[in-house]
């Protein structure tokens, strides 16, 4: 171990005493600095993924295990087995199994169209199944586990502005700070109409690298912002991505199979999703907002011209909600 993995040195002795550890390596990218998840491998050869909460804050790792107990009991989709945990102490930390199957990260980008369609679809069902799980109010889920979940209950308008708070906290760059006060803004003026969205259990990050499939299962990893919020949210979320990938014909194709997928689950899609949408189209972006030192790392344009089409496109969707 190196000196960077001295935190893992003390969760492994708590979790697995005596235990040998072969080798820690990174487990992959990530802009939350908040976090660190490595991959263990043992010198007996068997392997883990282990998240440290670098922050202290053990908050996310209880919502964490309690969605994973929660969806394990409730929900027809894979999730990954806890080997030990501790959302206590100075270092709250997660230790799972790896997950059966594999990533859709890595595979997509070399996937045909034809098959992104047919695995996309697979993860609409699977979100819907998720999104079957409906609650009387809206919150942030604070423990809990199999038996049923503990939400501190809210607005779903107050829920939504308390994770984009959340996201600013994590932020590694305030250059963009005054969009977060602005997105706040109008979401707070679209109250009436957000109130009115479903409350069912939702991922919070369906992104690709947290997606995994085997031959008869799509399951999901890191579901440490699990809430009870608007379904169409994640759907939302989901499809922005899909978007990005090939022209406008290959993107209504991969959206058409997703929302193909989620149908035939759930019956129909969330219901006042379209009158909603704007607002999470100013959320969505959010994203760069905070991390806009890192996105430029990413993209094929310099600092200041990257700088200029994000400001546009960040003002074009606050003017577009109502």
């Amino acid at each position: 171990m190196d000196d960077g993995d001295e935190p893992f040195e003390s969760v492994l002795d708590d979790a697995f005493p005596g235990r040998a550890v072969e080798a820690i390596s990174e487990s992959g990218p990530s802009w939350n600095d908040a976090n660190r998840s490595v991959r263990v491998a043992f010198a007996d050869g068997d392997a883990a993924f282990a998240k440290v909460a670098t922050d202290g804050d053990g908050a996310r790792i209880a919502t964490e295990l309690a969605a994973i107990d929660y969806v394990d009991r409730h929900c027809g989709v894979a999730v990954p087995t806890v080997l030990a945990s501790a959302s206590a102490g100075s270092t709250p930390y997660l230790v799972t199994a790896p997950m059966a199957g594999e990533n859709f990260h890595r595979p997509w980008a070399e996937w045909s169209t034809d098959e992104r369609e047919r695995e996309i679809e697979r993860v609409g069902a699977a979100l819907a199944e998720i999104h079957a799980r409906e609650f009387d109010r809206h919150g942030r889920i604070v423990a809990g586990g199999a038996g049923g979940l503990t939400v501190e209950t809210d607005s779903w308008t107050e829920t939504l502005v308390a994770d984009i708070e959340q996201k600013r906290t994590l932020g590694s760059t305030d250059r963009y700070d005054h969009y977060y006060d602005a997105v706040i803004e109008a979401v707070r003026a679209n109250a009436r109409t957000l109130d009115r969205a479903p409350a069912t259990l939702v991922h919070g990050d369906p992104a690709m690298p947290n997606v995994f499939r085997t031959d008869t299962e799509v399951g999901f990893i890191d579901w440490e912002i699990a809430h009870v919020g608007d379904p169409a949210r994640e759907l939302h979320r989901v499809e922005d991505r899909l978007r990005d990938w090939g022209d406008d014909a290959v993107g209504d194709r991969l959206v058409g199979a997703f929302r193909e997928g989620y149908r035939e689950r759930a019956g129909s899609l969330p219901g006042g999703r379209e009158e909603r949408e704007p607002v999470y189209d100013a959320v969505q972006l959010l994203g760069t907002a905070g991390f806009f030192d890192k996105h430029v790392e990413h993209v094929d344009a310099p600092p200041a011209q990257a700088a200029e089409r994000f400001e546009r496109d960040m003002e074009r969707r606050l003017d577009a909600i109502q």
